[in-house]
């Protein structure tokens, strides 16, 4: 068969690459071809075959198309709204952070394109809120759309199940939520991408379960007030400070705290020794700082008191390793691109929207796991059931 050159604009090829955060040599394998060879296309002096534009454009989250347009689209705005660990200042992003939300964008322009193929609505994300709202009153109404009750939130028995079942009723109430990896932690822990339509939450997989739950709860928040990356610096820290309340509250609701036995008969006194802390994490399933700082908000603790525990768990937060680990392609698959992605790919499958080639390139899978793909999400909620 003769070759095939692809006709391409070059700085296209360049632009990419750079918004996937991959190095030439990075791209080079993906293609194969040596990394020479790519700077040059990039540059140029040489062409692509067609099926080596196929393979970059799996590798950069880019549809085919892109590379023939006639000049470079207006850039993605930056995305500012990262939670990260604290003290952490703002700086540029890293590659693999550049990648991370190109993939979330690019996850999400998929989903909307299986819809449509479907003949099915995107299920509507309707919650809204503002700042000026009380924050506990917020995390009352999350509560009940998202329907995790007080005895299903006790009866977890690990940090993943509180992780899997709080992402799942998220999900079902028409927002996505994927897990990047490969970023380090103290850059980001989360974002989320505001739109009318499929608005997207990421959370770091190298983060702790119960740090990733906070996490969704945040940039949910985030989503509800309609923001986006383009706020000053001022209404940042404004926005910040309210989404970690009504995460908080969220998680470990006023009422349900207050009425804990172990908070009665401690009264509000401003000392509280760590196994008591730990106690009550393990049975909200959050983090011990989170509970000192809902003590606080409710009058059971000291300004001074958080602020000291507070210090005490982030020292621990740095000099402990990151989440993280070998796992199965197929669990790997369902934990980073979610249960509500997953399903709509393999629905677009069985009723012959896409190809194998297109399941294979959009769960990041060999064709081969796909039964346990498919066991892992069979006894998922329908998407925007009751």
């Amino acid at each position: 068969m003769a070759r095939q050159d692809a006709f391409v604009r070059p700085e296209l090829l360049a632009l990419a690459r750079e918004e996937a955060g991959l190095t030439i040599e990075d791209a080079a394998k993906k293609v194969p071809v040596k990394p020479e060879r790519l700077l040059a296309c990039e540059q140029g002096d040489r062409r692509l075959t067609v099926n080596q534009l196929r393979a970059l454009s799996r590798a950069y989250k880019r549809p085919l198309a892109f590379f023939f347009l006639p000049g470079p689209p207006p850039r993605s705005v930056s995305l500012r709204d990262f939670r990260r660990a604290p003290g952490e200042p703002q700086r540029s992003e890293s590659p693999r952070l550049r990648y991370e939300i190109r993939r979330a964008r690019y996850r999400r322009q998929v989903s909307l394109h299986l819809f449509e193929d479907l003949g099915e609505d995107p299920p509507p994300f309707n919650p809204v809120t503002t700042t000026a709202e009380d924050p506990e009153t917020v995390a009352t109404e999350i509560r009940e759309f998202l329907g995790v009750g007080r005895e299903e939130q006790y009866d977890f028995t690990d940090g993943y199940k509180a992780l899997n079942r709080w992402r799942d009723a998220i999900e079902q109430c028409g927002e996505m939520v994927f897990q990047a990896s490969g970023v380090e932690r103290s850059e980001m822990r989360g974002f989320s991408i505001s739109e009318p339509v499929l608005p997207t939450i990421v959370t770091n997989v190298k983060d702790v379960p119960q740090a990733r739950v906070f996490t969704m709860i945040h940039e949910l928040t985030h989503v509800m007030l309609r923001a986006g990356g383009l706020c000053g610096l001022e209404e940042a820290q404004d926005v910040e400070v309210f989404c970690n309340r009504v995460a908080g509250a969220t998680l470990v609701p006023r009422e349900w705290l207050i009425n804990e036995h172990l908070v009665r008969t401690h009264g509000p006194r401003p000392q509280w020794d760590e196994h008591q802390i730990r106690t009550l994490a393990r049975r909200y399933h959050v983090s011990r700082e989170v509970v000192v700082r809902r003590l606080f908000i409710v009058g059971y603790a000291t300004q001074d008191f958080y602020q000291r525990k507070r210090d005490e768990y982030q020292r621990e937060f740095e000099s402990r390793g990151e989440e993280g680990g070998f796992a199965a392609p197929d669990v790997k698959a369902v934990s980073q691109a979610g249960r509500m992605f997953v399903r709509l790919v393999l629905d677009s499958y069985h009723q012959d929207k896409i190809t194998t080639s297109d399941v294979s390139e959009y769960l990041e899978v060999r064709l081969k796991h796909l039964p346990s793909i498919e066991k892992a999400v069979a006894n998922t909620p329908e998407i925007g059931a009751a």
